[in-house]
């Protein structure tokens, strides 16, 4: 089995068992974005995490074992994403990306936001003319080393 065929088994062991990734976060002892983001193949899992997650997902040994793996990161392939949910991002980055790149270079100097230390909390914002996306992220500023 390859991790791409792990991904797989768990989307349908989440369907079939009808589990939240919240309720699989809850047992695996993390946030749902960095379990989500582990169990799509995009995070390493300590072996009691693997071991947390296949349990609850009724997997065996070798998911248990490939969830320990460094991943290859990057999912998305390097064309413009056709899924609808997922083009918001790159739109997102297509309008606002220069934006934000002008003011955290204003802020913080030249350097980067981490994807490494970073976190991410999602959440539903109820509003009387439609419920709305709250994401809040939060990066390590990296500046760029003179030498």
């Amino acid at each position: 089995m390859n991790r791409a065929a792990l991904t797989d088994l768990i989307l349908a062991a989440k369907r079939r068992k009808k589990l939240s990734w919240a309720k699989i976060a809850a047992k695996v002892g993390r946030a749902p974005t960095w379990t989500t983001a582990a169990l799509l193949g995009q995070m390493t899992m300590s072996q009691s995490e693997a071991e947390a997650a296949a349990n609850i997902l009724g997997l065996g040994k070798e998911a248990v074992d490939l969830l320990q793996i460094v991943p290859y990161r990057g999912s998305l392939p390097t064309t413009v994403p056709t899924d609808p949910l997922i083009y918001r991002f790159y739109e997102l980055i297509q309008v606002y990306g220069t934006t934000w790149k002008e003011l955290i270079h204003e802020e913080f100097g030249d350097g980067i936001m981490s994807a490494i230390d970073f976190d991410m909390t999602l959440e539903r914002q109820p509003d009387p003319k439609g419920d709305r996306v709250k994401i809040v992220m939060s990066g390590k500023f990296l500046q760029y080393k003179k030498y």
